[in-house]
């Protein structure tokens, strides 16, 4: 694997996740950012206007959470907004309509149904390709071409991009590229140092990781993107709560003990499912086979905590779901507490049955996000569904 990469900072990951320059309030001593509470701010003179005005346009609480992802991620500038996908359809302002994109052919389902139904209808086009051959990424380029959007591992096959074979070819034709860096989080990839211009999360997922707030998060690599970036989230008022951005920030000073305890398991359990004979396939980038585990290991420090796997068939996959007693049978992942989800139904229902079925997401394909129980209780659980479907 890759070492840390930050080798001129002198403090490591895990300690910046602890130590991000918010953690103390320097008024109060507080040990935590205080909850600020308004929605606007007086202007004791109104020749020089105080920092903050109005909450849509900059909270402090909210503010203390952007600096800490922008650290995290190494850019110039965070931006929090009130849910994954509306970190994603902000981003997406950046383009016009006439331009087109380069889109990852396997990206998270609430993408697709943005871009097929909604950015379509606004005369932005997509091109979906299999981003594990960067010769098909550059064969779409197309005259009104202005941005490649990547998702790697992508969700839910776990399929690799190389991030800097798309970065550096995407500069040559000044293409902006953006990246959803939610199943890694920057605990194992940072794509700012690879080039990535726009990094995305679906904060709801590993960074929060207990299932109690919904998020969004985009890190900026350039001041002048920071800048473009700033007028969509105050234009378009996406923005995330104080309260949620408090507990967020809570969420992810635990990120680093969190990642690694659940990558030790999803490890285990995934080894544990290949040796099963009725299991069609598994898909996890720490398997030796895993296509592009090479690629991933250059460009991330770990292999993340999500496990994907075939069962079959539909019918044999609601078995297993309908049998499991410890994982939460639902939407979402990169919790505490286990979560089994079923793609088909679930994350890419917005794909219709057939692109569904050319992007390799079969009615059988279950996605398992192992969360910190016991991995032993989580296999046994497992083995019983699996036995009685």
């Amino acid at each position: 694997m890759s070492s840390d990469r930050h080798s001129t900072d002198p403090l490591k990951f895990e300690t910046k996740l602890l130590h991000f320059g918010g953690e103390i309030d320097r008024t109060t001593g507080a040990s935590s950012v205080p909850i600020y509470q308004a929605s606007t701010f007086h202007h004791e003179d109104v020749n020089h206007p105080p920092v903050h005005d109005y909450s849509r346009s900059g909270n402090p609480t909210r503010q203390a959470l952007e600096d800490y992802i922008a650290l995290l991620e190494g850019g110039v500038r965070g931006f929090a907004y009130s849910s994954g996908m509306a970190a994603i359809s902000s981003s997406f302002m950046l383009l016009s309509a006439g331009d087109h994109m380069i889109v990852t052919e396997d990206v998270y389902g609430g993408t697709y149904r943005l871009l097929t139904t909604i950015l379509n209808r606004m005369g932005i086009e997509s091109t979906f390709v299999d981003m594990t051959d960067l010769e098909q990424v550059k064969a779409a380029i197309r005259p009104n071409t202005k941005a490649v959007y990547m998702e790697t591992p992508s969700n839910p096959t776990l399929k690799i991009t190389d991030i800097s074979g798309v970065t550096n070819w995407a500069k040559e034709h000044g293409l902006l590229t953006l990246l959803d860096n939610t199943f890694m989080t920057p605990y194992y990839q940072r794509p700012i140092e690879l080039g990535v211009d726009i990094v995305i999360h679906s904060a709801t997922k590993f960074l929060g990781g207990h299932s109690d707030v919904l998020a969004g998060l985009a890190v900026a690599r350039t001041e002048e993107l920071a800048a473009e970036l700033k007028k969509l989230q105050n234009g378009l008022g996406t923005v995330l709560g104080v309260q949620d951005s408090w507990l967020l920030m809570r969420g992810m000073k635990t990120l680093g003990a969190r990642m690694a305890h659940s990558e030790q398991s999803a490890a285990k359990l995934a080894a544990w499912l290949q040796g099963r004979s009725d299991i069609e396939r598994v898909y996890y980038p720490g398997l030796l086979h895993h296509p592009g585990r090479e690629i991933h290991e250059k460009q991330s420090t770990g292999y993340g905590a999500v496990v994907s796997f075939d069962v079959g068939s539909g019918e044999r996959a609601k078995q297993v779901l309908n049998r499991v007693r410890l994982p939460l049978v639902a939407v979402s992942l990169g919790a505490v507490e286990s979560i089994l989800s079923y793609p088909a139904m679930m994350s890419h229902a917005a794909m219709g049955a057939e692109v569904r079925q050319e992007r390799g997401i079969t009615d059988g394909l279950l996605r398992f996000s192992v969360g910190l129980e016991d991995v032993d209780d989580l296999i046994m659980d497992l083995g019983e569904a699996l036995n009685g479907a």
